[in-house]
């Protein structure tokens, strides 16, 4: 479609007719097209500009995306890359092999570390502390409420008044939250790891699940790309391992080498600050830049923790969060989640996505923190983001551009219900 102005000036805008009629407004916009062109046609003559140039805006994010779908308790999540294309992809490579060398087997699966991974590691964890101590903070400033009944938290001066409670004599109360005050474990949720002192041990055995440590997940897979922490002592390795089969090796002898000298942390490590010890922000610039310092090291923390899980594996039951970090999940029979009577308590082991080892808790945004808060007749025009990024807003940091679709910032919300239903 082309659109014609006064001074030479024409403005196409290409639209994408929507596949979908009978989909709502707000489903139709992100189909729309996110270039737009605009063909300039100057009346100053000049010798450089003899053709009229065209200026396109690229919109990199939608308007409008979808939320991330909860899975129900009743089925298995799905698997990162489908069976299907997994045997395609080694067909593929099976085909391809002949006459050319076979590729080098990755560090991790030798026992030797990725040397540019260790101080990605290290950020990794002092981000995750620095985002638990921020937390703390915020959470004296920013009114968080968590339901007494179910897992649903709100960030905001008042709970919304959805009904959509799940939890114990939900249908006594007509399926309203009944809010309290959240604590840190609400917006962070803790997941935690068996430790392993070798991560090319053997599983860890149902008898044993009592006598390892567990630790958060997150510090799991940092220790194992290279953390050195005192408290938790792991094994390294100098030389790579021997095969001797598919399941079995034997350590390098490394008694030639030089003597090792005591682990001693690449960056200084931070440490997390009691309860008691917590002191709120005192005027509006520092919570404002307390808020955008946890946004950084959310961003932070989660990015380098993608990288980390590209060469190091990481692990997750298909039917509970159970996540494990090692090449193999262990064999504990502490599966309690769908049809676990089948399966004798074991866990369904499959590749682990981010969201798995650093779940985000999607919160309800409010537009207005100072305004009306949510209507439940409007519930349909209201946008979602994870409880830290929730935080961090209303605390007055800047939306990054990457949670703008899901928060549906852009949208229109009706100021009733009676303008609500004149929608198209």
């Amino acid at each position: 479609m082309a659109l014609f102005l006064s001074g030479k000036v024409a403005v196409f805008l290409p639209l994408k007719v929507n596949p979908n009629p009978g989909l709502s407004s707000l489903d139709s916009l992100k189909h729309g097209s996110s270039n737009v062109q605009l063909q300039l046609n100057s009346r100053v003559p000049s010798k450089k500009l003899h053709q009229p140039y065209a200026l396109v805006v690229r919109n990199d994010h939608p308007q409008n995306a979808d939320f991330p779908r909860p899975y129900s308790k009743r089925e298995k999540k799905p698997f990162p890359v489908p069976v299907l294309e997994l045997r395609r992809r080694a067909r593929e490579r099976a085909k391809n092999r002949n006459n050319q060398p076979r590729r080098p087997i990755p560090p991790p699966k030798r026992g030797l570390l990725v040397k540019h991974l260790i101080p990605v590691a290290y950020d990794v964890l002092n981000a995750r502390i620095t985002l638990i101590n921020n937390l703390k903070k915020l959470l004296k400033v920013v009114p968080v409420h968590a339901c007494l009944f179910c897992t649903e938290i709100h960030v905001g001066p008042v709970g919304h008044t959805f009904k959509s409670c799940k939890g114990s004599k939900a249908t006594l109360r007509k399926g309203l939250h009944e809010w309290t005050n959240a604590a840190l474990e609400d917006v962070l949720l803790p997941v935690e790891a068996y430790h392993l002192f070798d991560r090319l041990q053997n599983r860890i055995r149902h008898d044993e699940r009592f006598t390892i440590p567990r630790i958060p997940a997150v510090t799991e897979l940092c220790i194992q790309a290279g953390v050195e922490i005192p408290e938790i002592p792991t094994k390294r390795r100098r030389k790579p391992i021997i095969r001797i089969a598919k399941r079995e090796f034997v350590d390098a002898d490394e008694s030639e080498l030089p003597d090792p000298s005591p682990p001693v942390p690449l960056k200084p490590i931070l440490t997390e600050i009691p309860n008691s010890e917590i002191v709120a922000p005192s005027d509006k610039e520092e919570i404002i830049l307390l808020a955008e310092e946890t946004l950084q090291a959310w961003e932070k923390m989660r990015a380098g923790a993608k990288k980390l899980m590209m060469m190091y594996q990481v692990r997750v039951c298909g039917y509970c969060p159970e996540v494990h970090v090692g090449p193999s999940g262990h064999k504990a029979q502490n599966c309690g989640a769908f049809k676990h009577q089948q399966r004798n308590g074991q866990h369904g082991w499959q590749a682990a996505v981010l969201d798995d080892l650093i779940p985000p808790r999607y919160v309800w945004h409010l537009p207005d923190v100072n305004g009306p808060p949510l209507q439940r007749e409007l519930r349909s025009f209201y946008g979602q983001a994870p409880a830290v990024v929730e935080i961090c807003v209303q605390a007055g940091a800047t939306v990054p551009d990457q949670y703008k679709p899901t928060m549906r910032l852009d949208i229109g919300i009706p100021s009733s219900v009676k303008e609500a239903e004149m929608v198209v």
